[in-house]
């Protein structure tokens, strides 16, 4: 069995083991909101696809990231190219029922951007689900490799131009370095600090955290 077999059994599709964890932790997330197909909802960082192949659809989802995002969607679905941690008035201005955020909040850049993202969260609505991988889970869910975010940055991008079970492997030292420094997982005192006032969660896979949330629901 070659190495990108071994990934896609790990993290690959819905059939994976990664795509059984997420279609578990979605399970949560919509008996968590049950009132989720009357509610509005703000994705931060996401994806619409995520939402048109959920068994329960919001009455409105607005997605946001700063990756270019597929316009021909439901009209139940709106995209706007846009950073999460300083959004433009026309979106910083609206409200909505809900703030979802999935493994995005390690991706924005430091702890300041971190502030800047919350911040925004919690003036968009007054219910939010923010997950995001846990930094003491012994392997690093980005490239699957075990310790990984432990190492210094150094041997985190050679890592990353090497480890056969990377999505992508890094094509040089400056991509490597970009693709480990914009990746920070945090830990629960850092989320707590972040959405003082909401419910963290744990994750768990053999009693393990794997991801925490933060989940306030009014």
């Amino acid at each position: 069995m070659g190495w990108k077999s071994i990934r896609d059994r790990l993290v690959g599709g819905d059939e994976s083991w990664g795509g059984r964890r997420r279609a578990e932790r979605w399970a949560w997330f919509t008996r968590s909101f049950p009132e989720l197909d009357q509610m509005t909802v703000i994705d931060l960082g996401g994806d619409p696809h995520t939402w048109m192949q959920s068994p329960v659809h919001p009455k409105h989802v607005h997605v946001v990231n700063i990756e270019p995002l597929e316009t021909e969607l439901p009209d139940w679905i709106e995209t706007d190219y846009a950073d999460a941690c300083a959004l433009p008035e026309p979106i910083a201005s609206r409200r909505y029922d809900l703030v979802f955020s999935n493994s995005v909040l390690e991706h924005v850049g430091g702890h300041e951007r971190r502030v800047r993202f919350a911040e925004n969260a919690h003036k968009l609505a007054d219910n939010h689900w923010v997950q995001t991988p846990y930094r003491y889970f012994p392997v690093e869910p980005h490239w699957v490799a075990p310790g990984m975010q432990f190492l210094p940055v150094r041997a985190r991008a050679t890592l990353a131009q090497k480890w056969p079970l990377a999505h992508v492997k890094s094509s040089g030292v400056q991509d490597a370095l970009d693709g480990v420094l914009w990746t920070e997982l945090i830990d629960r005192t850092q989320l707590r600090y972040l959405f003082p006032d909401s419910r963290i969660l744990n994750e768990r896979l053999a009693g393990l955290t794997k991801s925490i949330i933060a989940v306030k629901k009014d």
